[in-house]
């Protein structure tokens, strides 16, 4: 058993569903205290946080990622219990497997490795993990940025160990996210029976032609990094219950995932004027959850690629979609951020796993991303 497999075996058997970390963060930080990391746990309300640090030169590279998992579901439906991480058929089974514990544990032997290979390797090496990044994602990341930023402690590149791979290790890099903006709306009319129609104003008639306009509108034609915004409408509300009677209002939620050809304030704009169009009697709140981010080109996105590269024998597609990660809170600072870990196929799901191989896999592409930012030519000297 390889380390790598060993210490995401030890992770998953802890039950980290979010916002629990399970003392994740304290065996992490057991594990790399002999190789010259301080510890720093920062608790912000029910949430866990940790940040690793060795060193206190700079260029800093960061990896980060997050020790909480999503619930279960219904034990009764895996084939093995989730949190015993057991192997089958060349698979690792278990909860966070690939989101995102088997990307920890390849980040912490990766950083071994190359420690053993570079004692005195310029620069610094952090990693910052949180328990919030499956839940609301408050009190995580983001707090621990801002309490970096109000020291004066910056971070030059981050990897986040979010599974980007689509069919093999290390063949997609997210470079970037969407931004994700959620309306809330709820739709004003009157109750009434529903033989009386002129006595009521039914919500859902009222609503029906701008929802169509809303679903039908062209926001942006994306660019050559992220595709065209898309609006969903998730859940739609209305109804008392009884077939007889019209309802007095209607609640819809809705969801961009846009570009960077729009803002959340564009967005907001062109929303209230459709519905304003429609004369629609409405309340609508919002949340913004991210705003899009893109890392181009530069010494972060080259380092990754050419460490797939040389682990793979294959060149690595840089992509933008999928939902929104952790990234979201780190990248605004200016800090160059990419996304690279397991094949995303089960996650989330019944029976979640990953390819044994790939850990090892994984875990090499990152201690050449190491290399390549803190040892070789040229990336040490941007």
């Amino acid at each position: 058993m390889s380390d790598t497999l060993e210490l995401t075996r030890a992770l998953v058997a802890r039950p980290s569903v979010t916002p629990d970390d399970a003392d994740c963060q304290k065996l992490i930080a057991q594990r790399l205290a002999p190789l010259g990391f301080t510890a720093e746990h920062m608790r912000f309300n029910s949430v866990d946080n940790l940040w690793l640090r060795r060193g206190k030169r700079n260029p800093l590279f960061c990896f980060a990622g997050h020790t909480d998992v999503v619930p279960t579901g219904p034990l009764e439906h895996w084939t093995t219990p989730p949190f015993e991480a057991t192997i089958r058929e060349g698979n690792l089974y278990g909860r966070g497997t690939a989101d995102m514990k088997g990307s920890i544990a390849a980040m912490i032997t990766a950083i071994e490795r190359f420690l053993i290979d570079h004692p005195d390797a310029p620069g610094s090496i952090a990693l910052l993990l949180t328990s919030d990044e499956e839940g609301p994602a408050t009190h995580g990341t983001v707090k621990v940025i801002e309490t970096l930023q109000t020291r004066g402690e910056s971070i030059d590149w981050c990897l986040v160990g979010e599974p980007s791979s689509t069919d093999t290790i290390g063949d997609t890099i997210k470079n970037g996210r969407r931004g994700s903006l959620t309306g809330y709306m709820r739709i004003h009319g009157k109750q009434g029976h529903i033989a009386y129609p002129h006595l009521a104003i039914n919500p859902i008639h009222e609503a029906a032609p701008a929802l169509l306009e809303l679903t039908q509108t062209k926001w942006d034609d994306g660019n050559k990094h992220f595709p065209p915004t898309s609006f969903q409408i998730s859940n739609i509300k209305a109804g008392t219950g009884a077939g007889n009677i019209i309802p007095g209002e209607m609640f819809v939620e809705f969801n961009f995932r846009y570009s960077t050809e729009n803002t959340s304030e564009m967005l907001q704009k062109r929303v209230l004027e459709i519905l304003e169009r429609h004369r629609l009697t409405f309340d609508l709140d919002w949340t913004l959850s991210g705003k899009p981010f893109l890392t181009a080109a530069g010494p972060l996105v080259e380092a990754v690629r050419e460490a797939t590269r040389s682990v793979n024998d294959a060149p690595a597609m840089l992509s933008t979609a999928g939902g929104t990660s952790d990234g979201r809170f780190i990248a605004p600072l200016g800090i160059q951020v990419v996304e690279l870990g397991p094949v995303n196929q089960s996650i989330h799901q019944i029976d979640e796993h990953v390819d044994v191989r790939s850990l090892d896999t994984l875990s090499l592409i990152y201690q050449r991303v190491l290399e390549n930012l803190l040892i070789s030519l040229p990336y040490s000297h941007n």
